[in-house]
Parts: C-alpha cells; sequence; structure tokens
C-alpha cells in the first residue's frame, strides 16, 4: 500500500508566510516598516557527533590564533625570531622559513584566490561548512555562547533568568558573564596585535606604558567588536553583515550536500503516542528540538534558507529524539535536494561530488597553487631596479665621451651579507665609477644581509660613434660566492643622431 504525502509541505508554508508578510505591508491599517526588532535567541546544547566536532574546531582554531604568536623561529643574527609576524617597520612578512618583500605582495593575492577557490570548492561539496565550523564569527560566538550557559544555565534556565526580576544572584550571574566575555575579547585583540610585533617585547611593554599607540587603539578596536559582535549581535552578524549567504546560491546545485530535512520521510508530522502505528505518517513528531539547538533560530525543515549556516547541530537534536522514539537516525542529515527527489520516484539516492563546477574549482586551485609553489621553490634572494637619471640626462665630458648617472637599488633577501659583481654589456667600451673606484667592465657592490641598498654609480662610453641616440643595455649583478645572478634593463643616451 502505497500512502501519499505532500513532499511539497515546508515549501508550501514558506509560500504562505510570504503571502501573510505581503498582505501585512500593503494593508491599509498597518502602517509599513522596514525595521525587525531582533528576537533574542536561546540555542539550547545539543549532543552528538556534529557538536564534538564543533567542540574540537573551536580549541584548535582557538589555539592556532592565540599560540602561533608565541612561536619562535630562528633566522639568524639580528633577525626577528618569530614564526608569524608582520614587520611593518621593516616591510616583511615571515611566515617560518618564507619571507615576503613588498615587492612580493602578489604571493598575498595569489594566498587570497586560493582561499576563494577553496571555499568556492568547500561550498560547492558540502554547502556551508565554512560557516558552521570555522568563520571566526562562529567560533567566538560558540564560545561566548558556552560562556553564558556556564553562568546562567541552558536555554530554559537562560529564558527563565531573563524573565526573573533583577535580584543579587541576578546580577551576579549577568555580571560574571559579561566580565568574561570582555576579557576573551582583550585576549583577543591583545592576541592580534602581537602578529604585528615581537610577542614577549610588545606584551611587556603593552603593561609597562611604552608600547607603540596603535598597539591600544588596535587592542580596543578588537575588544569592542568581538564582544559586541560575538555577544550581542551573533546570528545578525551572519544574516545581514555578511555577503556569503547571497552568494553561496550560485555555489551550489541540486547535488551539493547540505544540511537537509528529509521531508520525503518526515512527512506528514505531528505528535506521536507511544505504541500506535507510524503507518500513514511520517518520522517527524514536531518536537521542534532542531529549532531550539539552532543558534540563527530556523526551522530546517522548512528547507534551505538563507539564515543557515551549516552548524548540524538540528541533525545532532533530532538524532537524541529518533533514538528515543525508537526510528531510524537520519531525519535530519547532509543531503541533497536531488536524493530527497530520487527517493521520493523510488530511486536509489547517490552522491555525485564529481561535478563540472567541483571540477573546474579544483583544476583552478590545484593550478594557482601549483603555480605559487613553483613560484616560492624557484624564488630568487637577489633583485635589483635600476633607475637611470634624467637631470641631466647625459654629460658630454672633455674627453668625448658620455656619461650617464643611474641609481642601482640592490635587495639582499639572503640572511648572510654579500658581495656582487656589477657588469655591463652591448655597450662596447664602457667605464663604471662608484663612490671613487673605476673599472673598465667590472666592479664590485657590497650587501648586508636582508637589507636593500641604493648605490649611485656612472656609465661613461667613449665609442659613441657606433651608438644610437637610445641605446638598450643589461646591468647585472653576480654573488661572488655562490654564482646567483639578476639583471635589469636600462637605456644610455648617447646624445648623437638616431
Amino acid at each position: 500500500m502505497t500512502t501519499l504525502i505532500d513532499n511539497n509541505k515546508p515549501r508550501k508554508k514558506v509560500a504562505e508566510g510570504v503571502e501573510q508578510s505581503r498582505a501585512r505591508a500593503t494593508s491599509p491599517s498597518t502602517p509599513q516598516s522596514l525595521y525587525a526588532k531582533r528576537t533574542k535567541l536561546y540555542p539550547k546544547l545539543a549532543h552528538g557527533i556534529f557538536r564534538n566536532i564543533k567542540w574540537i574546531a573551536l580549541l584548535v582554531l582557538l589555539g592556532i590564533y592565540y599560540i602561533t604568536p608565541w612561536i619562535r623561529w630562528d633566522r639568524g643574527p639580528d633577525q626577528p625570531s618569530q614564526a608569524v609576524l608582520v614587520d611593518f617597520e621593516n616591510a616583511r612578512f615571515y611566515f617560518f622559513f618564507i619571507e615576503i618583500w613588498p615587492q612580493e605582495v602578489y604571493y598575498i593575492t595569489g594566498l587570497l584566490i586560493l582561499a576563494a577557490l577553496g571555499l568556492f570548492l568547500a561550498t560547492s561539496l558540502f554547502g556551508r561548512v565554512w560557516c558552521g565550523y570555522a568563520c571566526p564569527q562562529t567560533i567566538w560566538t560558540d564560545l561566548f555562547i558556552y560562556i553564558e550557559r556556564f553562568f546562567e544555565g541552558d536555554r530554559n534556565a537562560r529564558m527563565k533568568l531573563d524573565k526573573a526580576p533583577w535580584t543579587a544572584k541576578k546580577i551576579y550571574k549577568k555580571t560574571a558573564k559579561h566580565l568574561v566575555w570582555i576579557l576573551i575579547a582583550a585576549a583577543t585583540g591583545g592576541a592580534w596585535i602581537l602578529y604585528f610585533h615581537d610577542a614577549p617585547t610588545i606584551a611587556r611593554d603593552f603593561f609597562t606604558g611604552h608600547a607603540p599607540i596603535t598597539s591600544y587603539v588596535f587592542l580596543g578596536i578588537m575588544t569592542f567588536t568581538t564582544y559586541w559582535l560575538a555577544g550581542h549581535m551573533r546570528e545578525q552578524v551572519c544574516t545581514y553583515m555578511c555577503p556569503w549567504p547571497r552568494i553561496q546560491a550560485a555555489m551550489i546545485d541540486e547535488e551539493a550536500l547540505n544540511v537537509t530535512y528529509r521531508y520525503d520521510r518526515g512527512e506528514p508530522r505531528g505528535a506521536h503516542k507511544k505504541g500506535t502505528s507510524w503507518d500513514g505518517r511520517g518520522d517527524c513528531i514536531d518536537c521542534r528540538q532542531c529549532v531550539a539547538v539552532c543558534p540563527v533560530g530556523i526551522d530546517i525543515r522548512d528547507g534551505l534558507q538563507l539564515e543557515c549556516i551549516g552548524c548540524s547541530l538540528c541533525i545532532d537534536a533530532c538524532d537524541e529524539i529518533m533514538v528515543k522514539i525508537d526510528r531510524p537516525k537520519g531525519l535530519i542529515a547532509f543531503d541533497t535536494d536531488a536524493n530527497v527527489q530520487r527517493r521520493m520516484t523510488g530511486e536509489r539516492a547517490r552522491f555525485n561530488l564529481i561535478r563540472p563546477r567541483t571540477i573546474i574549482y579544483a583544476v583552478l586551485f590545484t593550478a594557482v597553487g601549483s603555480l605559487m609553489l613553483y613560484s616560492l621553490l624557484t624564488r630568487s634572494t637577489l633583485d635589483m631596479n635600476v633607475l637611470r637619471d634624467r637631470q641631466p640626462n647625459y654629460v658630454q665630458l672633455s674627453d668625448g665621451s658620455v656619461r650617464n648617472g643611474y641609481t642601482v637599488k640592490v635587495l639582499n633577501k639572503a640572511t648572510e651579507p654579500r658581495a656582487l659583481s656589477l657588469t655591463v654589456d652591448t655597450l662596447p667600451s664602457p667605464i663604471i665609477t662608484l663612490a671613487g673606484q673605476r673599472s673598465d667592465a667590472l666592479i664590485t657592490l657590497k650587501v648586508p644581509a636582508d637589507e636593500t641598498m641604493d648605490f649611485k654609480i656612472y656609465i661613461a662610453e667613449s665609442n659613441i660613434r657606433g651608438l644610437d641616440q637610445k641605446t638598450d643595455f643589461a646591468i647585472s649583478l653576480k654573488d661572488l660566492t655562490t654564482g646567483e645572478m639578476t639583471s635589469s634593463r636600462a637605456i644610455f643616451i648617447s646624445g648623437g643622431p638616431k
């Protein structure tokens, strides 16, 4: 016997709600308002595998954030020993053995592209898994809710406390909660400034009043934003401030895994008494535990919604109820819209992770990552830029030769000082002068470790008859110890006819 189920019930409810909202908005007796007052949420503590995964993610990610600035990395004498450091004063970014100079900002661009492609790929495969498990707003909100639950109790206790009159006990609980929130927020801001200064030094200077004023400013900004966003705004950040819920629609399709209410199994829903038959009805008993644990306050049974962050706590809550009523787990689970439709038509469910969009994202991610890795492995530790003097363009010397002036900027990215030979090609008989040194073809430059130095050189050419008015040539540098080379093109102006 086949039971007919209204599989469009969740969608009908959404449509009815929209129509009712439109009717209220257009009613002449109801003034139209664009402001919706926030309804405070009291998420209930869930128990299960996904809640445990979120605890692990919280501990690991917060641990990485707070501990990383204290990790040391030996880079040699006179070099910063902090493993991860954004050194604005010396224009460097250090990440363990990698040192990024301002000229290599394209690595930062590459990392941002990789992050975007990785987010696109993860979303097309598993929905908003980033939002539910790794987003900073989710992590800190989870931590703040844990603190709130520690002092005020779980959902029902917090609701009862908020409705109760102010007593000494209530004042104590509220005050203690906010104090711990502020301490966590301050620790968050404090950890942030450690990434821009040597951690032990700035920590000491901060508490003795000798830290830069910017450290105190950014600590205040980070403390306030963490306290306000994680403690008070919470789900409103995800719903109204974050653009990703609106972008994700382009990343997913009917084959993307999302937290899904399997209405093909759950409908028609309703209360169920122990011992009665399950024939002709769905497994959902309308207990609303999935709503009670939701940190954004939605009903997952209404289908995929913009507010859903994919945290999966509703799965844990529903599975717990299914065990109690002796029904199979998985009424709410990671599933696809396509699988729901397949089961409704008698087909077997299947998961298509390899799809055109996932292939495109994976290929692009691999290509960008490989290009960055190759560039990193083959990057030179020696670089130079040449700027020709324009005032004057050239000088006619008493012996008839023509001299041009150049500023050679040498970047020594190595951790040892270098002796570099400077040579010039293409010009017939160049004479190079540097700080009183003179050579027909070779001059030596000495550059300290991890430094940029400017050298003023003059190149004179006596054989100008065979030169054009503008002659392109190369200035080259060679490390006398390692043999590493770099070069830069320049123009020599002879002053003669073209």
